[in-house]
């Protein structure tokens, strides 16, 4: 069975992926990564206030649904924060070089790497 360090570095290896990391929306704490051009400590911990915020949006506006995906479009980079659905509290985050990135595709790889984590 692959780490979770090993999981991510596949889900870089998308094409236009340059970095990924398995977040703890409680703490903001990286639990794993891979790849690079992003300071991802601290990208970890901005984006963790991204799910919160998001979360608490939907509490307050009481919609009984779930989030799959943020997508935070830069002018040259795609940002995809994915909740993991079986473990309350964690989110992968992606970040994509827009040029070369397909966007579909990766939103699809984010749901695979979900789904084969091994937490």
């Amino acid at each position: 069975m692959a780490t979770l360090n090993e999981q991510l570095a596949e889900l870089v290896a998308i094409d236009g992926g340059l970095c990924a990391a398995l977040v703890d929306s409680n703490s903001g704490m990286m639990l794993a990564s891979s790849g690079s051009g992003v300071d991802l400590e601290l990208a970890a911990a901005g984006n963790t206030e991204v799910v919160r915020a998001k979360m608490k949006t939907m509490a307050s506006l009481k919609l009984a649904d779930k989030i799959e995906d943020i997508l935070i479009t830069l002018g040259k980079q795609y940002h995809i924060l994915r909740p993991v659905a079986a473990k309350a509290g964690l989110f992968l985050y992606v970040v994509l070089d827009k040029g070369k990135a397909n966007l579909a595709l990766a939103r699809r790889a984010c749901l695979d790497t979900e789904q084969k984590l091994a937490i």
